[in-house]
């Protein structure tokens, strides 16, 4: 092993990398993209979808140039996936966004070498991978911050081989900066959030504040404007609705006094927290240096807005701010925290955490997955709590068998569910053959893909995730005739009682 000395770790016996130059930095984080990926394809194996990547697959069978929840990068790529293997498989749908994080490490990786070396580079990809917001969540799961992280990881080397060069090569760059601006657009609505730093940063450098009279920023908006057009037209021809629906997110006239603690609290459990309390101490001596580190100063910009802005949201919002939403913000502190921990890499303390946090990850998704495969922890989880999250990550297949064995899906079955959530689980077991409507006000991208109005004066199977019909339900047929209900079994373990019912004569929509 020449070119990566892996030394004992004194008297712990514990093993930690020690990097001989650049060639070893580059193949440790080829390995580490390799091996992650391999537990993350395993991983992605042994748990069914969650609720939102059933409801994006599910309603996102219907392609389209925008959806009601968010752009169009993350549902085209399962998409993409279901078509191209002729499956809807947790793995194969998982499978484009486990690949983009292999992306998203290698961008970490040259981004942190561009800017502080290959050493700070490295520890940057090791250290995103270590922490569950970014290597489970974004690197596993259908959700929109999978290809969000990557666009805005390439937008960022970009804009730094940009920002200190000339001619032909600044525009190459900036020109890819804008291109990846596009596509996290394209992801993600909150992406604004991340390049208004870049413009940040231009504004309060005053080294580079001259790229604003400089054509190449301009060509980049452009660039970034083009790549995201297909959204802006696809809401202009739907009312807007989808920028409404998050700009909604912001609102209320709420007082929240401890809103941002609470906020900031969450977003450091999510990160990990003694991952996130160094990375704010890095963050906050990079601040007080200002523009005069010119690379420190853009990771600094980038990552500031959402970070501070949601933090700020979470005083008045009539919504709970969720803690990821400011992921994308830590996203680029990675290589600041990278560069620290490079240069303390010997230290003991240092070593032993990083060693402990990877046994901590592994051993973490280790459990969860056999729990959502073979279902071996249920005594202990019901000892501690009456509501099993073990029905999260598991698809509800039962559903279709018993609904099949009882001959209630039959040909032209149009299937009903009072909530948009549980319209995800069940439209995405009972396959993509059997219509389901979401029968509420939120019907989200169900709404839009498949609206109910179409089904009106039909008989609808209406599936329930509780055992009683909801009022609401009772408001939108001429009668409900009640079924046996159905059970969602894993395991050999019934984990919830679905209420099945006829509804007669489907009225209005709403």
């Amino acid at each position: 092993m020449s070119s990566l000395e892996w030394r004992a770790f004194s008297r712990r016996g514990v093993m930690a990398p020690v990097i001989a130059g650049p060639r070893s930095a580059s193949t440790a984080t080829l390995a580490l993209i390799l091996g992650t990926a391999v537990i993350r394809l395993i991983f992605a194996d042994a748990m069914g979808l969650g609720v939102d990547e059933s409801y994006m697959v599910a309603a996102g069978r219907v392609l389209s140039l925008g959806y009601y929840d968010h752009p169009p990068a993350a549902w085209w790529l399962s998409w993409a996936a279901a078509h191209l293997a002729g499956s809807e498989t947790p793995v194969v749908v998982r499978f484009p966004f486990i690949m983009l994080f292999g992306l998203s490490t290698w961008l970490m990786f040259r981004l942190g070498a561009l800017a502080f070396g290959e050493r700070a580079g490295l520890w940057a990809a090791v250290l995103l991978n270590l922490s569950p917001v970014f290597g489970i969540t974004t690197g596993s799961w259908v959700l929109p911050d999978g290809p969000l992280d990557c666009a805005l990881l390439g937008a960022a080397l970009c804009l730094m081989h940009a920002l200190p060069v000339h001619g032909r090569g600044a525009r190459a760059w900036w020109s890819g900066a804008g291109l990846c601006a596009g596509l996290a657009l394209f992801s993600k609505y909150s992406a604004v959030l991340t390049l208004l730093g870049m413009l940040l940063f231009l504004l309060s450098s005053r080294e580079h504040r001259r790229w604003l009279r400089q054509p190449e920023p301009y060509l980049a908006a452009l660039l970034a404007l083009l790549a995201f057009s297909p959204a802006i037209a696809w809401n202009a021809m739907h009312g807007w609705v989808s920028f409404a629906f998050q700009g909604e997110r912001a609102a209320g006239v709420h007082f929240h006094p401890l809103g941002p603690l609470v906020t900031l609290a969450g977003e450091a459990l999510f990160v990990l927290p003694w991952i996130w309390a160094p990375m704010m101490v890095v963050f906050i001596i990079a601040l007080r240096r200002g523009p005069a580190a010119w690379q420190t100063w853009l990771l600094c910009c980038l990552a500031a807005p959402p970070i501070i802005l949601f933090a700020l949201i979470s005083v008045w919002s009539s919504q709970r701010v969720l803690f990821h939403w400011a992921a994308p913000g830590y996203l680029l502190l990675f290589p600041l925290l990278g560069d620290a921990v490079a240069q303390r890499a010997r230290w003991p303390v240092v070593r032993g955490m990083v060693a402990a946090t990877a046994a901590f990850a592994v051993a973490g998704v280790a459990v969860i997955g056999v729990q959502e495969r073979y279902d071996l922890l249920s005594p202990a989880i019901s000892a501690v709590t009456r509501k099993d999250p073990t029905i999260e990550g598991i698809d509800w297949r039962s559903l279709r068998s018993d609904l099949e064995a009882r001959g209630l899906l039959h040909a032209g079955t149009v299937v009903g569910v009072p909530n948009w959530r549980d319209a995800g689980k069940i439209a995405y077991a009972l396959g993509s053959g059997v219509p389901v409507i979401c029968l509420n006000k939120d019907s989200r991208q169900f709404g839009i893909a498949l609206p109910a109005g179409r089904y009106v004066g039909e008989d609808v199977l209406l599936v329930s995730g509780s055992e009683l019909v909801a009022p609401t339900l009772r408001q939108r047929f001429d009668s409900i005739e009640a079924l046996a209900p159905s059970a969602v079994i894993h395991a050999g373990r019934t984990l919830r009682q679905l209420g099945v019912y006829v509804g007669h004569h489907l009225r209005s929509d709403f």
